[in-house]
């Protein structure tokens, strides 16, 4: 893993982005799940779900060039990028590195909060769509506006809490037709969900959706970095 450090932002630099941290490990989730990756942390999130496993990346981190995460995503020779954070999209020049990577050949994914505009993201980026449930409390953070430009390549992903999480996420998912749209991901939340009773509850309503685990966090446990 590349650690970047704190350092204090440099102005007047528009091919830049505030980095968290650059590393190589396998992808724990979404449709790619396994695949060895090169995972690119920006900087900073407006939200604060009571369940964030990356709060570290609030705050920390350099001011990269473009071309500096490029080269150093290459060193890894994979052909997975994972961007995240944080809240990659808090960046606006989060959207020319997205497109700079499918230029450079690599396969991109994004993770995202759900609560920031995605219809710039470059068409060849796999996207991955957080709706925040009632447990997550940032459940009024979600920009539904954001499923009209859905494609059949991204994915929409609940982290589920309790079952009152399970209950509103079948709600919403049937009153906002997002079966139609792109696969559907559910999630327990880590240590706040046991996963056998959420994959119960899942097969007990023949619910057509993808039901998975944090692989990573199967193999390392809650490491930052992993």
């Amino acid at each position: 893993m590349i650690a970047v450090e704190t350092a204090s932002p440099i102005l007047g630099k528009s091919d830049r982005l505030r980095i968290n941290e650059i590393f190589f490990s396998l992808q724990g989730e979404a449709d790619s799940v396994g695949f060895p990756t090169v995972f690119i942390r920006l900087t900073g999130c407006p939200l604060r779900c009571q369940y964030c496993d990356t709060a570290y990346a609030f705050h920390h981190g350099n001011w990269l060039e473009i071309d500096t995460i490029l080269s150093t995503t290459s060193q890894y020779a994979a052909r997975h990028v994972c961007v995240t954070g944080g809240e990659p999209l808090a960046q606006p020049n989060c959207i020319p590195l997205l497109a700079r990577l499918c230029d450079a050949g690599f396969k991109v994914s994004l993770e995202t909060s759900g609560a920031m505009d995605i219809a710039a993201v470059d068409a060849r980026v796999s996207r991955v769509v957080d709706v925040k449930t009632p447990g997550s409390n940032e459940v009024e953070r979600n920009k539904v506006e954001n499923f009209e430009f859905l494609r059949s390549s991204d994915q929409i992903k609940f982290v589920i809490c309790s079952r009152a999480d399970y209950d509103w996420s079948k709600a919403f998912i049937e009153q906002h037709h997002l079966l139609a749209r792109c696969p559907i991901l559910l999630s327990p939340s880590y240590s706040e969900m046991p996963p056998a009773q959420l994959a119960d509850w899942v097969l007990a309503d023949r619910l057509p959706v993808r039901f998975q685990l944090q692989l990573h966090k199967i193999l390392w446990g809650d490491v930052a970095g992993r």
